[in-house]
């Protein structure tokens, strides 16, 4: 018997070695070569193995890196609620008042922004979103604008949801298309609104689908460097933007590492925590 369960691992831990193998060669080993060259020093614009903490002190004593990190984690915050309020109706429709078959058309075209690359739709955004491009163009037709959109927070915003917004609905059309469609009914004969039955019963039921769908969304927002640079004018800058500037500042890529180390620790604690609280069980 214990010959046979060590044959199954065995066979178990074959089919996970590449994964392994994958992960620790593009991802964790990286990851530690990144943390010690924080601790690096820069002498005539050329790094020096040591150990000393001064890049952390520099770096996270200065106002501006703060700055640039609540900025960054506001627009995150804030392009994660929007993309989830704007998604949230599209997947009820697709999921609920749709065939099957239209249903699987719409993720299709959904996925078909991934063809491009995102950096070629950052760049027709900044011809859609310019001083004399095409919405300024139709608000001329009424009398108004033109506004400025390109070089702002707002444009950075378009940029995020350009990123996040199929992705999200994709997500939360799979999560509410597998809740049982007789608890919604039942909770209509129960004399439930649909307000009421959208926050007690589908809700609840699609947390999981929804959590996650909202921290992939947190995740490629609050590392994007395209959007915040393309269309939001990169002043002031977010963290990826940082990363730039202190790597081409005096060769200052430890620096550098301490900043892109502050955003992986954050990303992880809050993937971490949503994911956490996703999966957690209802007392």
């Amino acid at each position: 018997m214990s010959e046979h369960r060590s044959d199954n691992s065995a066979y178990a831990l074959a089919w996970r070695l590449p994964m392994i193998l994958w992960q620790g060669l593009f991802f964790i080993g990286p990851l530690i070569f990144m943390i010690a060259m924080s601790f690096f020093l820069v002498k005539n614009y050329r790094m020096e193995p040591a150990l000393q903490v001064g890049n952390w002190t520099k770096t996270l004593s200065r106002g501006f890196f703060w700055d640039s990190y609540f900025l960054t984690l506001w627009l995150a915050g804030l392009a994660v609620i929007i993309t989830t309020c704007v998604a949230f109706p599209a997947s009820c429709f697709l999921a609920f008042r749709v065939s099957d078959l239209a249903r699987r058309w719409a993720i299709f075209f959904l996925i078909i922004p991934f063809f491009t690359s995102y950096l070629v739709r950052i760049f027709a955004w900044q011809v859609i979103l310019a001083q004399q491009g095409v919405i300024n163009a139709g608000f001329s037709l009424f009398g108004i604008g033109p506004y400025t959109m390109l070089n702002t927070k707002f444009g950075t915003m378009i940029g995020y949801l350009t990123l996040c917004l199929p992705l999200a609905v994709i997500l939360q059309t799979f999560s509410l298309a597998n809740i049982d469609k007789r608890l919604v009914e039942a909770a209509h004969n129960l004399g439930c609104g649909r307000l009421r039955t959208i926050f007690t019963v589908v809700v609840p039921l699609a947390k999981t689908g929804l959590i996650v769908a909202a921290v992939f969304c947190f995740i490629l927002s609050f590392g994007d460097f395209v959007a915040p640079y393309y269309l939001g004018g990169s002043k002031p800058p977010t963290l990826s933007i940082m990363i730039i500037d202190t790597s081409k500042s005096g060769q200052q890529w430890p620096r550098a590492a301490v900043v892109a180390i502050m955003m992986i620790v954050t990303m992880l604690v809050v993937a971490l925590t949503a994911i956490g609280y996703a999966y957690r069980k209802r007392r």
